[in-house]
């Protein structure tokens, strides 16, 4: 899984050109395949509260369960790496260089290195996760998106008792991110960042596609992160790095305006945003006159999230 350089690489070891680019092919097949078994399941410590494909059964109404137009999931992106609207980020992050990727993770852990994204994927079953994702900007979408657990990869890292929080850093790439050139509105590039156990947490993805698709380059791709529970921007795309830390990072909102964005960021209807209220929602593509949806705490995900918060005080912005 280590990359190492090309004269410490038996010719054995070197993948096939054809297969390297066939990665689209491969990832669509593998989703296929998945699509067509019996989704996620799983049972929790409240064995009431069974999980299919990653959502409490309970907690949807048949038309809540219905997942958003993906056209509307790709046309409709914050991605301020390329534009400041929703609208530009689907054409301008055709540019992204995507092809080779490789990850690093480092800092706390037994094992640091530098892997690539076709090893990654060779040793993760690609599994359908259907989350709700809620943005901080009071809009929500259903996304059934293509991934594996990211608390799988980490322990392959080998953690160390130390390591108690998790950085997570975005591509840079100034030549084919406009904003990034422009060194415009926030430090780059891009970084967050989570406790380790949240990070360990079974619902915490690395997600490598939607839709049954590899993933758009304007939805995060190749690799992005997704935390159902917290505001959108927690979850990072395009990430190629990731840290093991003995204290939190100062992540790129939080930084920015740290009155406004918490390190945390859990989904809380009880908590208004400085500047609006977070009580209801907005479907993605529902119309002019659908009433807005009211908003749940830890965004629906309460039963298997609310006990690593039982002694924070939920009534701050986090």
């Amino acid at each position: 899984m280590i990359i190492k350089s090309v004269k410490n690489i038996p010719g054995s070891e070197i993948t096939d050109p054809l297969v390297f680019q066939q990665r689209r092919t491969i990832i669509k097949a593998m989703a296929a395949m998945m699509l067509t078994g019996t989704g996620i399941r799983d049972s929790w410590a409240d064995n009431s509260k069974p999980i299919w494909n990653g959502v409490p059964k309970s907690s949807f109404s048949a038309a809540e369960l219905a997942v958003t137009a993906a056209d509307d999931v790709k046309s409709y992106n914050n991605y301020y790496e390329f534009a400041f609207n929703k609208e530009d980020p689907s054409t301008l992050a055709q540019s992204l260089r995507v092809d080779p990727w490789s990850l690093e993770i480092g800092g706390e852990v037994e094992k640091p290195g530098t892997y690539h994204l076709e090893d990654i994927l060779s040793q993760h079953t690609l599994q359908e996760y259907i989350y709700r994702f809620r943005c901080v900007e009071a809009w929500s979408m259903v996304v059934p998106w293509v991934g594996f657990s990211l608390g799988d990869l980490l322990k392959t890292a080998k953690p160390l008792s130390t390591a108690k929080f998790v950085k997570l850093s975005s591509v840079h790439q100034p030549d084919n991110m406009p904003q990034q050139r422009k060194n415009a509105m926030l430090e780059w590039p891009y970084v967050e960042g989570l406790r380790i156990d949240e990070a360990m947490h079974p619902l915490t993805i690395l997600a490598t596609g939607m839709y049954g698709d590899i993933l758009p380059k304007q939805n995060g791709a190749p690799l992005r992160l997704v935390v159902p529970w917290k505001y959108g921007f927690k979850s990072i795309k395009a990430v190629v790095k990731i840290e093991l830390l003995k204290r939190p990072p100062i992540s790129s909102w939080n930084k920015f305006a740290p009155k406004e964005y918490g390190f945390y960021a859990n989904v809380n209807p009880d908590v208004a945003h400085p500047r609006w209220s977070q009580n209801s929602e907005r479907p993605l593509g529902s119309g002019f006159f659908t009433p807005r949806r009211q908003t749940e705490l830890f965004n629906g995900y309460g039963t298997q999230v609310a006990h690593m918060y039982r002694d924070m005080d939920l009534r701050h912005f986090f």
